[in-house]
């Protein structure tokens, strides 16, 4: 995102993503800031899983697929066919909703109107998106159970799964009343 957006933080924090899936968190930042870090600083850091061996060879082998070219062209591809196919459902079923995504990620609100920050996040239909989860996992598809999470696509998820969730959609959706 940061080099996405362009930007260029003060400090920035990693979580699971860098450990391919796996519990393992890092941070980095300006050299001031880092500076105050034991043993260059008075604060002190650690971690039961710093520097954990097998998080960072799955985090290193994620980053070497993902190098591959055509890895991200082809998350962006999948996750706009998805959260497009996702919001036409809502369309069709007459439920107003509204999302977006980048590259594997995307966000999908029962809003009517666009979702730029938390506050409009939070006058979402929650209990509309219970109930679409729980018809979803009724169809085998497992998505984020809150409303406020962030859904990922990823490189071994085919064009026929990304079929099977919209039509999945589509018959869930129906079923709620709009």
């Amino acid at each position: 995102a940061q080099g996405h957006f362009g930007i260029k933080p003060d400090l920035s924090t990693f979580g699971k993503v860098i450990g391919g899936g796996l519990p393992v968190g890092a941070y980095g930042g300006r050299k001031d800031i880092m500076e105050q870090v034991a043993p260059a600083g008075p604060m002190y850091q650690a971690g039961t899983l710093s520097g954990n061996p097998l998080a960072m060879t799955a985090g290193i082998k994620t980053l070497e697929i993902l190098r591959r070219p055509g890895s991200y062209e082809y998350l962006d591809k999948i996750t706009k066919r998805l959260i497009a196919g996702l919001l036409d459902a809502a369309q069709k079923n007459g439920h107003a909703a509204h999302g977006g995504s980048l590259s594997g990620m995307f966000g999908f609100f029962f809003n009517d109107k666009p979702v730029k920050s938390f506050e409009d996040a939070a006058t979402s239909d929650f209990d509309k998106f219970k109930a679409y989860h729980r018809g979803m996992l009724e169809e085998g598809i497992y998505l984020a159970p809150s409303g406020y999470e962030a859904g990922f696509t990823g490189l071994q998820h085919t064009e026929d799964d990304i079929d099977k969730t919209i039509a999945a959609a589509n018959r869930v959706l129906s079923r709620i009343p709009a």
